[in-house]
C-alpha cells in the first residue's frame, strides 16, 4: 500500500475590482472570513504579515479557500500573479497560519428582524460576494437602514455600489419588508 501526498493546487481568477486577484487553493484556509486592508493590521497573521512583505501587496483577505490580494497602482498582473501564487502554495503547503489563534464564527444576534437579515446575508449575499474574492459583515439595522460592511475585493470596487443597491437592498426589501435602504460602513 502505498500513501499519497497532497498536493497543493493553486489557481487565480480575477475579480471585479481591478486592484485584486483572488488566489484559490484545494484545501480550507479558514472557517471565517479575515480582512487585513493594511500592513498594520496583519500584526496577527503569519501568512499575510509574510504576504506584506512583497512591496506590491496593499492588502490580504481571506475566506474559506482563498486569498484575494490586493496590488499596488503601479505593479502589473502578469510580472507579480506568478510570483504570489508560488508564495502561496508554498505559504500553504508549510500551513502559516492565517490567525495565530481561529476565531469561533459569529452567532447571529438582536432582534427577530435583525436576526433574519443576518441570516439572509450569510445564505444567499456571502457566497456570491466571496466567489468575487470579498466578503460582506452585517453592521446595524436602524429604522429600516441596514449597514454592512464589504471587505476583500468589494472594499473600493468600482462595482460595489451596484451590488449594494441593485443586489443586495433589492434582495434585503423583497425578503424583509421592514428594509428601506441598505448602505456600506466606509473602511
Amino acid at each position: 500500500m502505498s500513501t499519497a501526498t497532497s498536493t497543493t493546487n493553486v489557481y487565480t481568477e480575477s475579480t471585479p475590482n481591478p486592484a485584486t486577484r483572488k488566489f484559490l487553493v484545494n484545501k480550507l484556509l479558514t472557517n471565517n472570513s479575515v480582512d487585513f486592508p493594511t500592513k498594520e493590521s496583519a500584526e496577527k497573521s503569519h501568512f499575510a504579515r509574510e504576504l506584506f512583505k512583497f512591496n506590491f501587496v496593499t492588502g490580504v483577505f481571506f475566506a474559506s479557500n482563498f486569498v484575494t490580494i490586493t496590488k499596488s497602482e503601479g505593479s502589473d498582473w502578469q510580472d507579480i500573479e506568478p510570483i504570489l501564487k508560488e508564495f502561496v502554495k508554498g505559504a500553504v503547503e508549510s500551513e502559516l497560519n492565517i490567525l495565530e489563534k481561529e476565531e469561533a464564527a459569529a452567532n447571529f444576534e438582536g432582534t427577530e428582524t435583525e436576526i433574519k437579515i443576518q441570516q439572509i446575508l450569510h445564505d444567499y449575499v456571502r457566497p456570491a460576494v466571496e466567489q468575487d474574492g470579498g466578503a460582506i459583515s452585517y453592521k446595524s439595522y436602524n429604522e429600516g437602514v441596514v449597514t454592512v460592511e464589504l471587505r476583500g475585493s468589494c472594499s473600493g470596487c468600482p462595482s460595489s455600489t451596484i451590488t449594494l443597491k441593485s443586489g443586495i437592498e433589492n434582495l434585503l426589501k423583497r425578503m424583509v419588508p421592514e428594509v428601506t435602504e441598505v448602505v456600506s460602513e466606509a473602511l
